[in-house]
C-alpha cells in the first residue's frame, strides 16, 4: 500500500533505487561527492515520475544489484553518475 505522503513515497523510492543499484547515498554524502540538496532534489523529481508503481514492482522484484535502472526513472543520470564515481 502506497504511503499516504507523496514526498515519503518518493524518499524511499529514491533510497530503495539507490541500493537496488550498489549505490549507498549517506557513503556517498560522507566522501562529498552527494549532498543534501542533491537528495531533496532527487526526491522532488521522482515525484513528477509517471510510474511509481512500475517503479514499487521493479524494486520489489530485486534480489541482487541491478545493472541499470529502468529507462523511466528520473534519477537515472544521478545514479549512474554516483556508481561511477
Amino acid at each position: 500500500m502506497p504511503s499516504p505522503n507523496p514526498l515519503e513515497r518518493h524518499a524511499k523510492l529514491v533510497d530503495h533505487m539507490a541500493s537496488a543499484l550498489g549505490v549507498d547515498l549517506e557513503e556517498q554524502i560522507l566522501r562529498g561527492k552527494l549532498n543534501l540538496d542533491a537528495i531533496e532534489d532527487a526526491v522532488l523529481s521522482c515525484t513528477n515520475c509517471t510510474q511509481p508503481g512500475a517503479c514499487e514492482s521493479w524494486l520489489a522484484a530485486r534480489t541482487d544489484v541491478a545493472p541499470e535502472a529502468p529507462h523511466y526513472c528520473r534519477n537515472l543520470t544521478l545514479f549512474e553518475a554516483l556508481r561511477d564515481a
